[in-house]
């Protein structure tokens, strides 16, 4: 079996680092994603997707992005009782300097 998926989106809000009990490094980021096709509007609708980005991938988003940025998100989807996201395996910053970062 497969669980794997890539997003392209944007940053809703600047990430921000927190640590766990066990002195690990996470950060969960809103990615804005559009959808590939317009609704009876006539617009492109968007989905906000929760990220999860662990250790050094966590720490690289949080000093290189901001609000705003455009970002790749390679990872596999997790769910549980009330909710649904992303485990982010590897970044790639699409509007910055730097190029990838990953586990």
């Amino acid at each position: 079996m497969l669980n794997q998926t890539v997003l392209v989106g944007r940053i809703v809000s600047d990430p921000e680092i927190n640590e766990t009990k066990n002195d690990k490094k996470v950060t969960t980021i809103p990615l804005a994603v559009q959808r590939s096709y317009k609704n009876e509007e006539g617009e492109y609708a968007t989905d906000f997707i929760p990220c999860v980005l662990w250790d050094g991938v966590a720490q690289n988003v949080v000093e290189y992005c901001k609000k705003g940025d455009l970002i790749g998100v390679k990872g596999r989807i997790q769910s549980s009782v009330d909710k649904i996201q992303v485990i982010a395996e590897k970044v790639t910053f699409l509007s910055s300097n730097k190029q990838t970062y990953q586990n």
